[in-house]
């Protein structure tokens, strides 16, 4: 697998978990339980879940740079 291609998967992956970590932020008033936020969000384990994904998004990116050179 070339670097190019390494690069390119490793970026769509990391948009991904991005989009993801955004999508946990919405409210959803069918939630069984609010978040820790206080409010009912899509995810009740919001805050803790963003920082996982935009840190896994981040080293996905860190490792991309790394990956092209």
């Amino acid at each position: 697998m070339g670097a190019e291609k390494t690069a390119s998967t490793l970026f769509t992956i990391a948009i991904i978990l991005l989009v993801l970590g955004g999508l946990t932020l919405i409210p959803s008033p069918g939630a069984s339980k609010a978040c820790l936020l206080g409010y009912k969000a899509k995810c009740s384990f919001t805050p803790v879940s963003n920082i996982i994904l935009f840190a896994a998004a981040g080293a996905l990116f860190f490792f991309r740079v790394r990956a092209l050179g």
